[in-house]
Formats: structure tokens, sequence, C-alpha cells
């Protein structure tokens, strides 16, 4: 019985080890007959290495080896820009690093507009357009919108002073750029900035209308709303166009006057005369 037990138990060994056998030859197969199908019906994409970002980057941060390096993209569909080397994005040995401009995120490519050029920073010069300027502007609570400023924002300015015979409040500029609150430049701040000023970007001749404004009244801030492009046109109010005004009764009371003389010396003496109806002697705005 044991020589038959053993017989059929190496007889069993056999036949599953042939069916493995024959099942891997067969998936074998398989796979290189999909293999071949794959080479046959789907072309080759070409790579090439694109700098991305190792980690978060952040406006104003200099760019350091470490902060960026290669990945392999496709070549159809690379990024306008893109830098495909590091001696590109990086410069040679001893070159100026670039600074941040917009901050990056982990494997974001670095675009030319998110950084500066080689030894530039991140400075307010480097965000005003041709032929713009930086001017700076005094606010407080009150004229600064809360501190709910924040880079990038646009606003409108009004300014308060006298036209000579009454307050006056007028909007003189509308949708203007902020680039900058106090020294805070970066557009991705997240926290409430109390500022004391805040920098804009206006043309030479806006320069000299905000020091004549700023100088002969107080100017204060309107915040625009992000998508909001539309023109109100300027305008002013003074004190009449918010209360209105009122023509006000006045009542004179009359007094008797008595002149005497004793020799040289005249007195006057003054008594309440008889009451009579008021009367209007004068208009009043209010």
């Amino acid at each position: 019985m044991r020589i038959v037990f053993a017989l059929v138990l190496l007889i069993g060994l056999g036949l599953a080890g042939a069916a493995a056998y024959l099942a891997q030859q067969t998936f074998s197969a398989l796979e290189a007959e999909l293999a071949q199908a794959r080479r046959n019906n789907v072309p080759s994409i070409e790579l090439i290495g694109v700098a991305v970002a190792t980690k978060q980057l952040i406006f104003g941060k200099y760019l350091r080896p470490g902060d960026v390096k290669l990945v392999a993209w496709p070549k159809a569909n690379v990024p306008a820009g893109a830098y495909t080397n590091m001696e590109q994005l990086l410069g040679g040995e001893g070159a100026e690093p670039r600074a941040v401009l917009i901050t990056i995120v982990k494997d974001e490519p670095v675009l030319p507009h998110k950084v500066t050029a080689f030894g530039v920073d991140a400075g307010v010069r480097s965000r005003l357009a041709p032929g713009m300027r930086a001017f700076t502007i005094n606010i407080n609570i009150s004229t600064g919108v809360s501190g709910f400023l924040q880079p990038n924002d646009r606003v409108d300015i009004y300014w308060t002073g006298s036209d000579g015979s009454k307050t006056i409040t007028r909007l003189i500029l509308e949708g203007v750029r902020l680039i900058a609150v106090d020294q805070v430049e970066n557009s991705d701040v997240t926290r409430t900035i109390l500022a004391r000023t805040v920098t804009v970007e206006v043309s030479p001749q806006t320069v000299a209308e905000l020091t004549q404004a700023q100088q002969t009244g107080r100017l204060t801030l309107s915040l625009r709303g992000a998508e909001d492009d539309a023109l109100t046109g300027l305008f002013e109010v003074d004190q009449t166009d918010i209360i209105g005004n009122e023509v006000i009764a006045v009542e004179v009371k009359p007094v008797c006057t008595l002149r005497t003389r004793k020799g040289s010396e005249v007195s006057w003496l003054r008594s309440p005369a008889p009451k009579n109806k008021p009367r209007l002697i004068s208009n009043r705005f209010v």
C-alpha cells in the first residue's frame, strides 16, 4: 500500500508541475503579444527635462540649487517659457540668484514670469508697469478699509477738503492697484494687515495730483471687488447733499431804549418791548 500511495503522489506532483509550466509559458506568450501590439499601435512619447519646484517657493525667496529639479516632461506639452536645464534657470558659477515673484507650489514648473532676472530682488520696482510710478499714501483704520487691504487689491481714492467756501468729498481716482501694504509686497499673505501706508501704481501726473491732495486734505480708500471693473465717473458731495437744508425762523425780541442826559453825561436804559409775532430775518443752512 505504501508503494502505491507513493507512486500516486509522485504522479500528482508531476502533473501539477507540468500544468504550472504550461500556464507560465502561456502567460509569457500573451505578454509578449501585448507588448508587441503596444509597440505597433502606440507611438513613442518624446520626453524632455523641465525645471520644477522641489517644495513650495514663496514670494521674495531667492532660488537655490536645492529648490528646483529636472523632471521628464512630454516635449509636446512643455509649458511656454519653461526652463529645460539648470544653468538656464540658476545661471553659471558665480551668477546672482533669481528671486520668486509669485508663489510656486511643489512640482510646479518654474516659468519666467514667476521669477526675476539674475541678481534682481522681488521689490516694488519689479511690480511696476512701464511708465508707471510708485506713490505712498498715509492711511489709518478709518481711511484704509479697516485692515482688509492686501497687495494687488484695487481701490477708489476719495479726497476730503475745503473748496474755499465749504467742505467737500470728491472721488478723484478709480481702480488704482496696490503694489504694497506697509512693507508687505506679497499678494499671497492671508493675515490681516493694520497698515499705516499703502503704495499705489499711478502715472507721473497722478503722483503730482495725489501729492497736492494729500497736502491739502485727507485721502480715503474704498476697496473694489475682485471682478469689479465698472467706472462710476468722478463726483463730489458736500454737507447739504447728506442732510439737506432748512429755512429756520429766528425770533427777534424787540427792546425799548430810553436816552437821558444829565449835564454832559448821557445814559441809556433798555426795557422789554410789548410782545409781538416772530419775524423772519435770515436764512440759515444746516
